[in-house]
């Protein structure tokens, strides 16, 4: 299945202050976050951003808090699901795919990926703009969200598969944001 603009939302994970520093590759992370962020907001896709225990982790790093991200929903569960917040605004888009971003992919990632797949959402993990302390963790969460049924791509295959035709002024803009 392809991942389409008008029925896919993008959640954005606790990139936050004080959790990022310990990230394997967060510049990395960050930077195709970022990517993936003005495309949606180039093409109407809606965000949805968290912060995990925002008082003792800290805000959304700034480069992404810069992008005008809106509301944050702050929790303190690991699966954005489950928060008495975030779980309804996501339901609320009525959207039936959610592309996932974020920290750490071992915890907040897996359980949210987990919980929308048991809600019959069509999950898509972007592997280079989620990431865990280690190496191995993020491995092994890619792994296991594989075989639950989350299908794991990258930001290239995200943009191109939101744009889904060149010859566009969306797919100008956008093809700008991998040069």
């Amino acid at each position: 299945m392809l991942i389409k603009a008008d029925r896919s939302a993008l959640l954005v994970i606790d990139i936050q202050d004080k959790l990022a520093p310990a990230m394997n590759n967060i510049e990395g992370v960050v930077e195709n976050t970022s990517v993936l962020m003005r495309a949606a907001s180039r093409l109407k896709v809606p965000q949805l951003v968290s912060e995990q225990y925002p008082q003792g982790l800290g805000a959304t790093i700034e480069p992404l808090a810069e992008l005008g991200i809106g509301e944050v929903a702050a929790k303190v569960t690991f699966s954005c699901m489950a928060d008495a917040d975030y779980g309804p605004r996501f339901k609320a888009l009525g959207r039936a795919q959610a592309v996932i971003v974020g920290i750490e992919a071992h915890v907040c990632v897996l359980q949210t990926a987990m919980d929308l797949l048991e809600q019959n959402v069509q999950v898509f993990v972007v592997a280079d703009a989620t990431t865990s302390r280690s190496p191995d963790s993020h491995s092994m969460a890619l792994h296991r969200l594989s075989g639950a049924g989350a299908e794991i791509v990258t930001t290239e295959m995200v943009l191109f598969e939101w744009l889904g035709q060149a010859g566009t002024p969306e797919f100008k803009d956008i093809s700008k944001l991998i040069k």
